[in-house]
């Protein structure tokens, strides 16, 4: 079986997102398989291609919680082409940066996610123009309500991008919440749509039901839809955020399938 180091960016990288988001190899190597399906053993359940177990980069089994994460990585090998193309395949980077990344250094991984609370997107407002001030207020209000209601957590606010200091209560909280995640691959998940979001209480928000996919990823592109609706739409940046809107997405997928 041709070597999936070969291809895919090294997932050993502790950050999630760099690791999901790493450069991929300009020559695709063929695709070596005729069928992609899963086993479960033990409770566990293993990609498998052609009936062989799949592999991460750092050569460690491609296994995860549930069936419905082993059935989703399925269907995307299942997808290829005649070409193994990892740009197309947001779930298992995301396996992998879970397996050979977070699992081993899940500490580092949740402090890198409180670390986000200190300078969170939604606490952070325009004071003008009132239609952009509103829209965040719309946006982002209900997510630190949430906060609060949910963790006890009371954030301060800021006008412009001046830095606020936050109450250490509320970043003890959000670290709490963070730790209460014991599964790599949910973290791993997390931490990528904190990363795309800039918001770890966005992505917290989202990954327990408070706020839905399509709401979550709008709320952390206020301030860009508001701009695009004073100059207009520009193609490059639409292209850009249609690409990591994908890889938010299947983040989420990843946080809600390995939950289960």
């Amino acid at each position: 079986m041709t070597d999936p180091k070969d291809w895919f960016p090294s997932a050993e990288e502790p950050n999630p997102m760099r690791a999901a988001q790493g450069n991929m190899k300009p020559t695709l190597p063929k695709r070596f398989y005729k069928e992609a399906g899963f086993e479960e053993r033990s409770g566990r359940y293993f990609l498998t291609l052609d009936g062989r177990t799949a592999k991460t980069p750092s050569r460690h089994d491609l296994v995860v919680p549930s069936s419905g994460l082993a059935k989703a990585l399925a269907q995307e090998w299942g997808a290829q082409g005649e070409e193994i193309d990892p740009s197309t395949m947001p779930l298992t980077r995301i396996v992998n940066s879970a397996i050979d990344g977070v699992a081993p250094r899940q500490a580092e991984v949740v402090d890198d996610l409180v670390r986000y609370s200190g300078s969170d997107l939604t606490c952070y407002r325009a004071g003008e123009p009132e239609r952009l001030a509103k829209a965040q207020d719309a946006a982002w209000g209900p997510v630190l309500d949430w906060a609060k209601a949910t963790h006890g957590a009371r954030f301060n606010l800021a006008e412009g991008v001046i830095h606020v200091a936050q109450p250490e209560e509320a970043v003890t909280a959000v670290r709490r919440a963070v730790e209460r995640i014991d599964s790599p691959f949910a973290l791993a998940a997390l931490h990528v749509m904190t990363t795309l979001t800039g918001s770890v209480l966005i992505a917290l928000a989202h990954s327990s039901g408070a706020i839905d996919v399509d709401q979550a990823w709008a709320a952390a592109h206020v301030d860009e839809v508001f701009q695009e609706s004073l100059w207009g739409e520009d193609y490059e940046a639409m292209e850009r955020r249609k690409r990591r809107e994908g890889e938010f997405r299947a983040a989420s997928q990843v946080f809600q399938l390995a939950s289960r």
